[in-house]
Order: C-alpha cells, then sequence, then structure tokens
C-alpha cells in the first residue's frame, strides 16, 4: 500500500465513524464513538505531518500543504475542547458535527487537489516507503494507547511543514 491510499483508506474509516455517531442514541454511546473518531484523527494527522507532509513538499504542493496543517490544527482546537465536555452538554452533537464538516472539507481538498499533485509528482517506490514510516508511527501511537490525549497539547499553532 502507498501513502496516498493508506491516507484515503483512513479517510473512509472516519467518515463511517462519523455516520455511526450521527446515529448514536445515547450519551455514551457518543462519547465511545467520538473517542475513536478522535484516535484516529490524532493518528491521521500526525503521520502526516511527519513523514507525508514533509515528504512530498515541493512547489506544486506548498500552498496545499500550509493550508492542510491549518485545518489540522482547526480540528485538534475542536477536538481538545469536545475532550473536555459533557456529552450529555447540548453543544456536544453540534461540535461533533462541525468537527466532520471541517473533516470532510479537509478530506475533499485532499483527494481532489493534494493526492492528484503528489502522485504525479512523487514515485510510487516514495509513497510506499513513506507508507511504512507511517505505518510504522501509527503502531506506536496505539502501543502507546489513547492518541486523542496529546492533542491538546498541539492546538497553539500549526505543526510546521
Amino acid at each position: 500500500m502507498n501513502a496516498i491510499e493508506m491516507l484515503k483508506k483512513q479517510h473512509r474509516e472516519v467518515a463511517k465513524l462519523f455516520e455511526r455517531f450521527q446515529q448514536a442514541k445515547s450519551a455514551d454511546g457518543r462519547q465511545q464513538l467520538f473517542e475513536q473518531i478522535a484516535d484516529k484523527l490524532a493518528i491521521h494527522a500526525t503521520i502526516e505531518e511527519q513523514h507525508f507532509y514533509p515528504s512530498v513538499k515541493n512547489k506544486a504542493t506548498d500552498d496545499l500543504l500550509l493550508e492542510s496543517v491549518e485545518e489540522h490544527l482547526e480540528m485538534k482546537r475542536i477536538i481538545a475542547d469536545l475532550l473536555v465536555l459533557d456529552p450529555e452538554d447540548e453543544h456536544y452533537a453540534a461540535k461533533v458535527k462541525v468537527l466532520q464538516e471541517n473533516v470532510e472539507h479537509h478530506v475533499g481538498e485532499e483527494e481532489t487537489e493534494l493526492f492528484p499533485k503528489v502522485a504525479e509528482s512523487i514515485d510510487e517506490e516514495i509513497l510506499e516507503a513513506i507508507a511504512a514510516d507511517m505505518e510504522e508511527t501509527q503502531s506506536e501511537l496505539l502501543d502507546e494507547g489513547d492518541p486523542r490525549d496529546a492533542i491538546p497539547d498541539e492546538t497553539d499553532e500549526a505543526a510546521p511543514v
């Protein structure tokens, strides 16, 4: 699997979790689903910021990458808010919906603008090597447990590209 395929797969997984969140009836169910979403987004943002974005940075992708890390920052701030918000709070589901909309916008731009430019300019072997690095970091984050817990410390400024 190459890096683009891996990221697209993660996009689909998060989309399914958002769908399940919207259907959840109980506060506990919504909380559990949000925690899964937050963990997946924390991992996704980390592997993009540490491996994918720096590896694919070039003149064609520069502006898109700067926008992407700003979108990550926005998502992290919403997640940080949700981590301390009671799932029974009347704003909880609304904040998750705003997070979902931000993620959908980000995914749309990556898949229609960034990924095609990367596919044109980066060799398949390099994309596979990037994926291997991303998978290693993902495994480390999962082994440490609760990747979402790192997010509040990442809300001051966008990650460097």
